[in-house]
């Protein structure tokens, strides 16, 4: 994250009544505490704790971008996501040379493992919520994928 959006961060927290700020954004976690004095209301930022941890303390190609970050899905008020549960690595087949546990078109159902996500070297099996036809795989195989962001969208059946 730019110092500059940290800095803001840094005003929003000393102009407002939050004590502590905590974000996560691409593996690191940044945390603003704000020590209050006295009555509660005299706040000192001098005292300020930042924290920038290495979340996963291995050296990855992926350049953040600022514009990169989840954008919202515009979908059908029909259609279902099924949204990361975690932050990670997102892979359609257990298996570089295996094939992909759902593709588009194809029906699921409730329990049905739909994909994996890698998070701290361990693979999670990530199951469909729904049963349902894949109407459209929002993320490309061994991307990046935040908590809450989107990766299938599913017709209800």
């Amino acid at each position: 994250m730019k110092t500059s959006k940290i800095k803001a961060l840094i005003k929003l927290v000393e102009e407002s009544n939050i004590a502590e700020l905590e974000i996560w954004h691409w593996g690191k976690r940044i945390r603003i505490r704000k020590k209050i004095t006295g009555n509660g209301n005299d706040s000192n930022l001098s005292n300020q704790l930042i924290e920038a941890i290495d979340d996963k303390k291995v050296k990855t190609n992926i350049e953040a971008d600022e514009t990169s970050l989840i954008e919202p899905v515009a979908t059908d008020k029909n259609l279902l996501e099924i949204k990361s549960p975690m932050v990670g690595t997102f892979y359609r087949a257990p298996a570089p040379d295996a094939e992909p546990f759902i593709d588009v078109g194809e029906r699921i159902v409730r329990g049905q493992t739909v994909c994996i996500i890698e998070a701290m070297k361990l693979m999670n099996e990530i199951e469909s919520e729904y049963d349902g036809r894949v109407v459209k795989i929002l993320v490309q195989n061994a991307q990046p994928v935040q908590f809450g962001q989107p990766l299938f969208l599913i017709e209800p059946t």
